[in-house]
C-alpha cells in the first residue's frame, strides 16, 4: 500500500478494530491523527513508497519485581497505550535510515556492524546492534527506510529506549525474516544492543514487556529462555486508575546510580561462588552477614535482601492476579515499594541529595491515599517516575495535588494495551 491507500484506509476506519485492541475504544480518534501525521510526515521527507506499512512498539510499565531481572529473577510488567509509532518501507541499498521527531536521522550501512566508539549512548547504536545480533545468529537483514514519532515520554520511566529496539527488531522481522522471530527472542536482541553497543548493563525486563506485550509475568531463571505467565489485569474493573507520575528528574545522567545495582548485588553472589543472586535465601544471606557487610558494605546487603524478597513479592503478585485477588496485589505493590525506599535504596540519586522528587510524590501520595490503592517508584527509580493505582473517587484530588507539587501535565493515566509490536 502507498500513503493514499493507507491514509483512505484510516478515513474508512478499516483500521478501527486494530486501534482498539492497541489504544482502547477512547484512544482511536487520536491514535488515527497519528497514524495519519506520521504517513505525512515520512512523504514529506522521503517521498510515496509502494511498501509503506505502520509499526507499534508499545512503552511498558513494570508492576513488580523492581530489578530483580538482571539477576535472574522474576517481574510483572504491562504494556501500555503509549508507544512509538513508524511508517516503514524496506529498500534494496543495504542501509536502515530512521527519522525520528525531534532527532537527527540515523543512516546504518549494513556493510559494516562494528561497534562505532562515537555511536554509544546513541540511537545509532541500538539499530547497528540489533542488526548485528540478527547476522550473528543467522537471521536475514536488509536496508528500510523509516519514520517515528513518539508519545512515550524520554526519561519517564515507561522505556522508550526499549520500545524503539522492539520497534527496529519488528521491522526487520517483519520485512526480511516473514516475521517468524519470536517476540521472545526479539527482546533478546535488543538486550543485547542496549548492553554492549548503546553501553547501558540493563536487565531483560523492559524489552521483554514491550516485545511480548499485555500483562506477563516473567520468570528470567535462564534469560535465554524466560517463561512468560500470561496474565489480565484491569484497575478500571476494580474501580481504580493506573497512574505515572513524573517528579521532574530524567534518566539520562543516572547510568552510574542504575549499574551499582546489579554490580552490588553479583558482589554478594560471588561470595556464594554464584553469578546472581537467583537461588540464594534470606537465612543464607543472614548467615554470611557479616562477611557481605565486610567486604561489599551495607547496602550491598540491603540489595540482596531486597532482591530475595522482591523476587517471592513478584510471585505472589502473579498468584493473586490470576485469582482475581486484587486487594492482595495492592498489597504487594506497596510493600514492593517500602522494600526499594529502604533496602534497594533507588529513590533518590546519591550524588544529588538535594533531588528527592520520587520521595516526596510517595510521601503525598501515601497521605493522600490514605490506606487506600498502592504506589511505588517505577522503574529504576533514582527520579523520574513513581507508579500508582488510585481508587477513581480519588483520582482528581490526586492529580491535583501531584500537579500542585510537579507541574500541570506531570500524570498520566494509562491502560494495558493488547499486543506489543503490532503491525497496522
Amino acid at each position: 500500500m502507498n500513503a493514499q491507500q493507507i491514509l483512505r484506509a484510516i478515513g474508512n476506519g478499516e483500521l478501527n478494530q486494530t486501534l482498539v485492541q492497541l489504544y482502547g475504544a477512547d484512544g482511536t480518534v487520536n491514535a488515527a491523527k497519528r497514524c495519519q501525521d506520521a504517513i505525512s510526515g515520512f512523504v514529506d521527507r522521503f517521498g510515496d513508497r509502494e511498501q509503506l506499512h505502520l509499526f507499534s512498539s508499545p512503552g511498558r510499565v513494570e508492576l513488580i519485581g523492581n530489578h530483580t531481572d538482571h539477576n535472574h529473577g522474576c517481574v510483572m510488567a504491562g504494556a501500555i497505550n503509549m508507544d512509538i509509532l513508524a511508517v516503514a518501507c524496506p529498500t534494496d541499498d543495504n542501509i536502515i535510515r530512521v527519522k525520528s521527531i525531534g532527532h537527527k536521522q540515523d543512516d546504518i550501512d549494513l556493510s559494516d556492524l562494528s561497534p562505532q566508539s562515537e555511536e554509544s549512548t546513541h540511537s545509532a547504536s541500538l539499530i547497528r546492534g540489533i542488526a548485528y545480533d540478527f547476522v550473528r545468529k543467522g537471521r536475514k537483514i536488509g536496508g528500510f527506510t523509516a519514520y517515528t514519532t513518539s508519545d512515550v515520554p524520554k526519561g519517564s520511566g515507561l522505556s522508550s529506549s526499549a520500545a524503539f529496539e522492539i520497534l527496529i527488531g519488528s521491522i526487520l522481522n517483519h520485512f526480511y525474516n516473514e516475521g517468524k522471530i519470536p517476540p521472545e527472542q526479539i527482546a533478546i536482541t535488543a538486550q543485547f544492543a542496549e548492553n554492549v553497543y548503546f553501553g547501558k548493563p540493563s536487565g531483560l525486563m523492559d524489552q521483554m514487556a514491550c516485545s511480548v506485550g499485555n500483562i506477563v509475568g516473567i520468570d528470567f531463571c535462564d534469560p535465554q529462555e524466560p517463561v512468560i505467565r500470561p496474565l489480565s489485569l484491569s484497575p478500571e474493573e476494580a474501580g481504580h486508575q493506573l497512574v505515572i507520575v513524573s517528579a521532574g528528574h530524567g534518566h539520562a545522567d543516572l547510568t552510574d546510580e542504575y549499574a551499582a545495582i546489579p554490580a552490588e548485588m553479583k558482589a554478594v553472589a560471588a561470595l556464594f561462588d554464584a553469578p546472581v543472586l537467583r537461588g540464594i535465601g534470606y537465612d543464607e544471606l543472614m548467615e554470611k552477614s557479616q562477611q557481605i557487610r565486610e567486604q561489599c558494605g551495607d547496602r550491598a546487603l540491603l540489595r540482596a535482601i531486597h532482591f530475595v524478597t522482591e523476587n517471592q513479592r513478584a510471585i505472589l503478585a502473579a498468584d493473586a492476579v490470576e485469582k482475581n485477588d486484587f486487594p492482595a496485589f495492592l498489597s504487594l505493590l506497596n510493600a514492593s515499594g517500602d522494600s526499594s525506599l529502604l533496602c534497594l535504596q533507588n529513590i533518590s540519586p546519591a550524588s544529588e541529595p538535594a533531588s528527592q522528587g520520587i520521595a516526596l510524590a510517595l510521601a503525598a501520595a501515601k497521605q493522600l491515599l490514605g490506606g487506600t490503592g498502592a504506589c511505588r517508584v517505577h522503574g529504576g527509580g533514582f527520579g523520574g517516575t513513581m507508579l500508582a493505582i488510585v481508587p477513581s473517587d480519588r483520582i482528581e484530588s490526586f492529580i491535583c495535588r501531584m500537579e500542585q507539587l510537579f507541574g500541570d501535565g506531570c500524570c498520566h493515566c494509562l491502560t494495558f494495551r493488547q499486543g506489543a509490536a503490532n503491525i497496522l
